[in-house]
């Protein structure tokens, strides 16, 4: 199977790459075996220098990955130099605080000394979606590498140059050959690495479905996974907001990726005292930014990453509006280019309101209170991300409390943050990025105890 480079705002077919055969996919395997053998003995010192040098190259060469990025799967190219920039504070991060993290902890026992170690496990398999092609890679690289861990990439079949081109990064930062290795395979070809006994443990963003394969295959082969996968992040807007703050994060939180992110809000739950506030402000917010080519530095929203993912928003759409849905803005398709769309007169049961909505569609739905609110927010399988909007922190604290969410953001989009953990719960996954948590991970939290 070839990995092609399908331009989505033209629908032209840009490069091809043959994928690896299963001989040369063990020797990646047998190459990154090898490394972690000597890597895992360097010092973090000489690790973080590496890594530093990473995130110089992301910020040197951002104006090229943001064009890969527009390319490959449609990102305006602003939004694709910002996320290799950001790519580099991640590495930074790690390169400064994953000593501290990892520290050997001493303990009192019955010993005369007894302390906690935190050994890298060896070859992590990292599979990587295409909606952030830099970020999420290197979210999940910098903690596991730094830890002296090795990591090998698949990553989205859509955009085999972006995953080329981060193994150039690490190779030209200094990295020896096999510690951060791309392997261009198609889905048909993550079992094989999963079964390779080399293969300590792997790390999945993307669908359910796809993290329940992985999933399955590791809990087969006893091997860790780390899950982050869909979802529906409720938008929840109090009468005592600011709606104008409000309904301008709003645009954002839904549209910027063209709405292709896991934790963008989808569902703007919205109390009846200020709905029609919120919805006339939300319309005119929307309305200032521009949609069309993602080659336009100008452009905010850009095609879709595919024809296909079009496609499936264009039926998500249909079906909700056929069981009442009202289409305010928007709701026309082009080739990969679906318009940035606000749907009202929403039902519990429609797809808009219970099933992620990959793309740029945001359900606004008018509830009578708080509680209702909590209610409606909690209602789905998913819990990754919620953001609530009122000026009374005291009472959105409590709320948080009730918010079945990996995270909550008081009066802000939700956004990852290498400083602070992210992942979710129920459907959205399991296990935990960044943070001090994130490169506890993928690590062998060992026990030393000497009489």
């Amino acid at each position: 199977m070839a990995l092609k480079t399908i331009n989505p705002a033209s629908g032209e077919e840009v490069a091809s790459f043959e994928e690896l055969t299963d001989e040369q996919l063990v020797k990646k395997i047998e190459l990154a075996q090898s490394a972690f053998e000597a890597f895992r003995r360097t010092g973090f010192g000489e690790r973080a220098n590496l890594m530093k040098r990473v995130g110089q190259i992301l910020v040197d060469k951002a104006e090229e990955y943001g064009k890969l990025m527009a390319l490959e799967m449609g990102k305006p190219v602003a939004q694709g130099e910002a996320e290799a920039k950001k790519c580099a504070l991640a590495c930074d991060y790690y390169a400064e605080n994953a000593e501290l993290f990892l520290a050997p902890e001493m303990v009192e026992t019955d010993a005369s000394e007894s302390f906690i170690r935190h050994d890298p496990l060896g070859i992590i398999l990292a599979v990587m979606p295409w909606n952030y092609p830099f970020w999420q890679v290197v979210r999940a690289a910098a903690p596991s590498i730094m830890a002296g861990n090795v990591m090998l990439l698949k990553h989205a079949s859509n955009v085999p140059q972006c995953g080329a081109a981060l193994e150039a990064a690490f190779l030209e930062a200094g990295f020896p050959e096999g510690v951060f290795t791309y392997l261009a395979i198609g889905a048909s070809k993550v079992g094989k690495v999963l079964d390779d006994k080399r293969l300590r443990a792997a790390t999945l963003t993307g669908s359910e479905k796809a993290g329940s394969l992985v999933a399955q295959q590791c809990g087969r082969n006893i091997k860790k996974t780390v899950l982050e996968l869909g979802g529906s992040g409720p938008f929840i807007v109090l009468e005592d907001a600011d709606i104008d703050l409000a309904a301008e994060v709003a645009v954002s939180a839904r549209f910027q990726n063209c709405g292709q992110s896991c934790i963008a809000a989808k569902r703007f739950i919205v109390v009846e005292a200020v709905y029609e506030e919120f919805l006339a402000k939300f319309e005119a917010k929307l309305a200032e930014w521009h949609f069309g080519d993602p080659m336009d530095e100008k452009t905010k929203i850009g095609p879709m990453y595919s024809l296909a993912g079009a496609e499936e928003i264009k039926r998500q759409v249909d079906r909700s509006v056929a069981m009442g849905a009202k289409v305010v803005v928007g709701g026309k398709m082009e080739g990969a280019f679906y318009e940035p769309t606000i749907l009202t007169d929403l039902t519990l049961d429609m797809p808009a309101m219970n099933e992620e909505t990959f793309g740029p569609v945001a359900a606004v739905y008018r509830v009578k209170d708080e509680r209702e609110a909590i209610v409606v927010s909690n209602s789905i399988d998913f819990g990754l991300g919620a953001s609530l909007w009122t000026r009374d922190l005291a009472r959105a604290k409590k709320i948080a409390i009730e918010l079945d969410e990996g995270s909550v953001f008081i009066n802000g989009l939700v956004k990852s943050d290498p400083r602070l953990p992210f992942g979710g719960v129920k459907k959205s996954g399991y296990g935990r990025e960044l943070s001090r948590h994130g490169i506890m991970e993928f690590v062998n939290v060992k026990t030393v105890w000497v009489k």
